[in-house]
């Protein structure tokens, strides 16, 4: 019989990239999750798990238990539901900025839906000031978005720096004027972006508009243009412009932001999980 407790683990680990970081998640030693993948793989007779030059990743077999391992993990988080007591029960409408999604959220929401079953959980993606309008409208209970130096909404999550990012960044600088590719208006990082190259006196033109980071992303691999994003949400195949070729960026905030006359008992419980798994992802 397959132990739930490693299965625990083998999932901690598989949405971690790392045993280092899983083990923090699961506020557990190191060595103890190690264990639970050695007896894992042993119990199974599979190697579940392989080593490359940056994270652990799944093998085949690993891929194919994954899904199963999910699912038994659901069916005993409804059963504690069913018969540990009261449980939180309701619609919680979540609106999360774009660049966040593609990054961190799926560690970060996985053990609360697990946790809650009775929860309807609604997402939301979009840039962070079309979400503070939804929710100004009504339309959303909880934010996880940016916002700027100085903005006193919200429950801060933790602050990072801006970068500018390009493909070939000694080929990029020497275009005039300089192109970006940007989100839409109202967009946090580009208006940081514009303002500090307005204050310096840069020539720009935009070269590439789009709501999803994806799009985004495609362009600058693609070497159209500078794209800013908070440093550790960088996309691979762009490279960190050097410091002194354009403008200091301002750090962008991370926050929590509820709304008034939202369900608090789960407003709460969502946001506490959230705050626990970034600061744990960030810390590691």
């Amino acid at each position: 019989m397959l132990d739930l407790t490693q299965l625990r683990s083998f999932v901690a680990v598989e949405q971690m990239g790392s045993f280092t970081l899983a083990a923090e998640r699961l506020g557990l030693g190191q060595s103890t999750v190690s264990q639970h993948i050695q007896r894992l793989e042993t119990s199974i007779g599979r190697r579940l798990l392989a080593r490359d030059t940056h994270k652990v990743v799944l093998t085949t077999d690993g891929e194919a238990l994954l899904s199963h391992a999910r699912a038994m993990l659901s069916i005993e988080g409804q059963v504690q539901s069913l018969f540990g007591g009261p449980s939180l029960r309701g619609k919680l409408r979540l609106g999360v900025s774009e660049d966040f999604v593609t990054s961190q959220l799926p560690g970060v929401l996985e053990d609360f839906v697990r946790s809650h079953p009775s929860v309807d959980l609604e997402l939301t993606v979009a840039l962070s000031g079309t979400l503070y309008e939804m929710q100004d409208n009504g339309e959303i209970d909880l934010v996880l978005a940016k916002r700027r130096l100085g903005d006193a909404r919200g429950r801060l999550v933790y602050r990072e720096p801006l970068v500018w990012l390009a493909r070939d960044p000694d080929h990029i600088m020497s275009a005039s004027p300089l192109p970006l590719i940007a989100f839409p208006p109202p967009s946090v990082t580009r208006a940081i972006s514009l303002e500090a190259l307005g204050r310096h006196q840069i020539p720009w033109r935009i070269v590439c508009t789009c709501g999803s980071l994806s799009g985004l992303t495609a362009a600058a691999r693609a070497g159209m243009g500078v794209l800013v994003q908070p440093r550790s949400m960088a996309p691979s195949g762009l490279k960190v412009i050097a410091k002194g070729k354009l403008p200091v960026l301002e750090d962008v905030e991370f926050v929590l932001v509820p709304r008034k006359g939202a369900d608090q008992a789960l407003v709460s419980a969502l946001s506490d999980d959230i705050l626990a798994k970034v600061r744990s992802l960030r810390s590691g």
